[in-house]
């Protein structure tokens, strides 16, 4: 019996008892509560890894089980690439909620049950077998998200960016209800095995173009791939610490997961006469994506602006090893999004602590004044390197694993692509580290396009009061946590042979669909991949010391040196993201169609 249905009712049952209990419990009770029953639900998730090893998991609620091979209940089909995918959602989770009980100054509980229905439909999301329910859960977690961000209602910039992310995020809602309409009209299923059986025995025409570009579209609004990405700035620049932590780790990376598991599920099939095409657009949309993000990255000193733009950049060289189509690709993007999602959340654990002790986390405000937090800030800058794919920490090994997917697929350039967006995004980090906490070089400008201060304690300005004397463990025990387990995952014994062959499980869509439909056993699949080898460090090595001279460069003003009509375009690109919605609306009507024509060029 799969306990998989439990990591979704443990946390809901456990939010709904916070919710009613809030008019006479404690709040730091509820605090702690809550992270209990984030730390069940991250064994629950645990258990079905260890149970999904062998194969995928299939969960038919209330005994409905398919007839004759055609689904007629809602499942649960657990693979290990979704089951891990959970793992790492629910020990985001729990880092998130310990730092709430110290940031989120609340007094009634309604916090802590609403990042935990978040949690539990991050889940969901990572276990479901249906396109439906997956349109819910994407729906369940869009909404939590909408009010976790906008939660300190006495600020106006909260509201703004909830208000943006809302607009943004709905407008893919629909974008996927209505791909998902033209499936079921096309194949009268609902359930994905079922539903991808069904469209490969048609053609690839006009209608199977619109419905992939919908649901492409609708989730990679959720992707923050561009040019849908122009929500999340705004939106992590005033989300509270705790919810950026999770934004920013595992989000927008839910969203890729739900494109690669509804391309090999629903549409491999009927579009594999034309995988090469299909892989070019992915592999450029998610080149442009990285490179936008990473020039963007580099001209923010709103920190939180700063991570969010680093992480549209890794998004998009996640994209990249997923829009190769291939088992390896998929199996370095999986690597890489647990371990640099780790990193990131530790990095949002970071920024934290300077708002909480300064009350602001702009970098021209904040430069030198963390030397008194040296420990954080030589923490902040291992995480920067290794956002740089320093070894041996997970970014690393998947950045490996996705080059050498790339070579194999003909796109051997795609390694010189990822090495400078790393050393982009790395070095943007790092700068940051040695002016803020170090006091080296230059003190940044201050930066016109961000947002104002976001202080977690309800919006009063500390500035000047050091008002902690010391850091409490519960802010910088989950930032250590987190990025030790980073460095655990890249020397975690024979990760990439799983990774391999939870991948293979993951495209073999006529294993998937057997096992769902009718119940069959799972043949079993070998890894040819092996670790990072001579290459893979070479590049490493580059990316870092990339890194290392971008953050020198950066703090010794050599902005002030650029070529005047390298200035005016970075202006421009900044000029895009206006803040306002009914842009960032039509940006996202204009992705769709383009992402549609490409594909209808290349089907026809």
């Amino acid at each position: 019996m799969s306990v998989a249905p439990l990591a979704v009712l443990v946390p809901v049952l456990t939010a709904t008892l916070l919710a009613a209990t809030s008019p006479v419990a404690r709040r730091r009770v509820a605090g702690v509560v809550a992270v209990v029953a984030a730390i069940a639900t991250a064994a629950l998730c645990v258990a079905t890894l260890v149970q999904a090893r062998g194969g995928t998991i299939v969960v038919w609620f209330g005994g409905w089980t398919p007839r004759g091979g055609a689904a007629v209940g809602i499942d649960f089909a657990v693979d290990p690439v979704g089951a891990a995918l959970a793992v790492f959602v629910a020990v985001l989770g729990v880092a998130a909620l310990v730092m709430c009980i110290e940031l989120i100054q609340v007094e009634d509980h309604l916090f802590d049950a609403i990042a935990l229905v978040f949690i539990a439909a991050m889940v969901g999301f990572c276990m479901t077998g249906d396109i439906f329910d997956l349109f819910v859960f994407f729906e369940l977690m869009s909404v939590c998200a909408y009010v976790l961000v906008g939660y300190e209602i006495r600020q106006r910039a909260p509201l703004e960016g909830s208000l943006t992310f809302a607009i943004t995020n709905s407008i893919g809602s629909i974008l996927l209800l209505c791909g998902i309409s033209l499936l079921y009209g096309r194949t009268g299923a609902l359930n994905l095995a079922q539903m991808g059986r069904a469209l490969a025995e048609g053609p690839a025409d006009g209608l199977v173009v619109v419905a992939y570009a919908l649901v492409a579209g609708g989730l990679l609004v959720k992707a923050a791939a561009v040019p849908f990405h122009f929500w999340t700035a705004d939106a992590y620049a005033v989300a509270p610490t705790p919810v950026g932590l999770l934004l920013g780790g595992a989000f927008s990376e839910l969203g890729l997961y739900g494109l690669a598991r509804v391309h090999w599920t629903v549409f491999h099939d009927v579009l594999a006469p034309h995988e090469a095409k299909v892989r070019a657009i992915l592999v450029g949309l998610g080149l442009l994506t990285a490179l936008v993000g990473a020039v963007m990255c580099c001209a923010q000193h709103h920190l939180k602006r700063l991570l969010a733009f680093a992480t549209i950049s890794h998004v998009g060289l996640f994209l990249v090893g997923i829009g190769l189509l291939s088992a390896d690709g998929l199996a370095g993007a999986a690597v890489w999004i647990v371990g640099d999602g780790l990193v990131k959340a530790a990095l949002f654990a970071c920024v934290g602590i300077l708002n909480d002790r300064f009350a602001t986390v702009e970098e021209a405000e904040l430069h030198g004044r963390g030397r008194e937090l040296r420990g954080i800030g030589v923490l902040f800058c291992l995480g920067a390197l290794a956002v740089a794919s320093l070894p041996p920490f997970g970014p690393f090994v998947g950045k490996t694993l996705v080059e050498d997917a790339a070579l194999k697929g003909g796109y051997a350039w795609v390694a010189a692509v990822m090495v400078v967006v790393s050393a982009l995004t790395g070095g943007a980090l790092l700068r940051v580290g040695l002016r803020v906490f170090f006091g080296r070089g230059r003190p940044a400008p201050r930066d016109a396009y961000s947002a104002g201060s976001d202080d977690e304690r309800g919006g009063e300005d500390h500035e000047g009061e050091a008002s902690l004397t010391r850091v409490s463990p519960l802010l910088w025990g989950p930032a250590v946590a987190l990025v030790l387990a980073s460095l655990a995952w890249g020397l975690w014994p024979g990760l990439v042979d799983a990774a391999g062959r939870g991948a293979e499980r993951f495209v073999g869509t006529t294993a998937y669909a057997n096992a769902v439909l009718r119940g069959m056993p799972l043949p079993a699949v070998a890894s040819p991949l092996h670790g990072p080898g001579a290459t893979g460090l070479l590049y490493a090595a580059a990316s870092v010391l990339g890194a290392v001279g971008v953050a020198l460069a950066a703090a010794a003003g050599i902005r002030e040196r650029a070529p005047r009509a390298g200035l005016r375009a970075l202006d421009g690109l900044r000029a895009l993201h206006s803040g306002r919605p009914g842009d960032y609306a039509a940006f996202t009507a204009a992705g769709v169609a383009l992402l549609g024509g490409l594909l209808a060029l290349a089907i026809g």
